[in-house]
């Protein structure tokens, strides 16, 4: 035979091979789905224990154990914002035995920060699984009771009003970042270590106000301790309806949450992610899911795939424009 009939031979083999091996590859992804789990699944929570990711990783870890029949042994990895737990989960094997749960923390952490991983490109997205809007409050001893009232006051005096955050980048500090760019006031940013050590100087009046989750705020509302401003949602918040919205305050398109969602190593078999994100509506479907999460302030969302990837884009495009206006630098 010929070197060119050879060469033409071999490449007739080498794309009947790769025909075959593509019309293989889906129906194996597909017994791997069928399969799947096989052993326990890891779900590694990007905060420590006791912490709001943890809880809605919890509650949402126990109807999945009961529908996968595996257990999903919850991993607690904090620190760096999640991006700890980010590094350890992106070079898990793509099989769906290991996932990541994180918050929206770790997206900011990414925009401020150097990683050796991509969010974007090393996961594949299963489902934002839940959301806590933003509250904005301030404590009782401000003369204001609405937004405008507050945008007032602090443009009587620039740099006086202080506000408190849950750390330097933190969502609660790009959230009022945000605010001040906004509303075209000056306010003086407080960081701390975490919602306690934030709530503590809120609730004594050593700091004025606060953007932080609503879950975490509402109880010192109730208590009349804070008096709480709007809520940074799309529309009243079910636990307190009474509360305007910041869009309806006066602030278009002014949406924060602090959401929750999963995510899996790329190249997890679609299968797989389609499984996990069916049982992962179920989940927070369940009525006793339902009334937990409500008395964190934390509603069940449960998004697609698809939906959940563009949301993760878009929160990155919000963020990393308030980054850039507000001149925020990591750690």
């Amino acid at each position: 035979m010929e070197a060119g009939g050879k060469k033409g031979l071999q490449r007739r083999i080498v794309s009947g091979l790769a025909a075959m091996l593509a019309v293989a590859a889906p129906h194996a992804d597909a017994q791997s789905a069928a399969a799947y789990p096989t052993k326990p699944v890891r779900m590694i929570v990007a905060s420590g224990a006791g912490g709001g990711l943890d809880f809605v990783a919890r509650q949402v870890a126990i109807p999945l154990s009961e529908s996968l029949g595996q257990t999903v042994v919850v991993d607690n990895r904090a620190g760096a914002s999640g991006s700890i737990a980010a590094e350890l989960s992106s070079q898990a094997a793509p099989d769906g035995h290991t996932l990541m749960f994180l918050s929206a923390s770790l997206v900011v952490y990414g925009i401020v920060n150097q990683t050796r991983y991509d969010l974007y490109r090393d996961f594949s997205p299963i489902s934002q699984v839940a959301a806590a809007p933003y509250m904005l409050t301030v404590h009782p001893s401000l003369p204001v009771k609405t937004v405008k009232d507050l945008i007032a006051y602090a443009k009587s005096a620039p740099s006086k009003l202080n506000y408190a955050s849950t750390g330097n980048a933190s969502l609660a500090h790009l959230a009022t970042e945000l605010f001040a760019h906004s509303s075209a006031t000056q306010l003086v940013h407080i960081p701390y270590k975490g919602v306690g050590a934030a709530l503590g100087d809120m609730l004594s009046g050593r700091v004025q106000m606060s953007f932080l989750s609503a879950g975490s705020v509402y109880s010192h509302v109730r208590s009349q301790k804070l008096k709480a401003i709007a809520i940074a949602s799309p529309t009243r918040a079910k636990m307190a309806p009474e509360l305007p919205t910041m869009i309806e305050s006066g602030m278009p398109g002014f949406l924060v949450t602090q959401w929750h969602g999963m995510l899996a190593p790329r190249g997890t078999p679609r299968p797989v992610i389609e499984r996990l994100y069916r049982e992962t509506v179920k989940a927070v479907q369940r009525p006793d899911v339902v009334s937990r999460l409500a008395l964190d302030g934390t509603e069940g969302i449960a998004s697609s795939p698809q939906e959940f990837a563009a949301f993760l884009k878009s929160e990155r495009e919000q963020w990393s424009k308030v980054v850039k206006l507000a001149n925020i630098r990591g750690d």
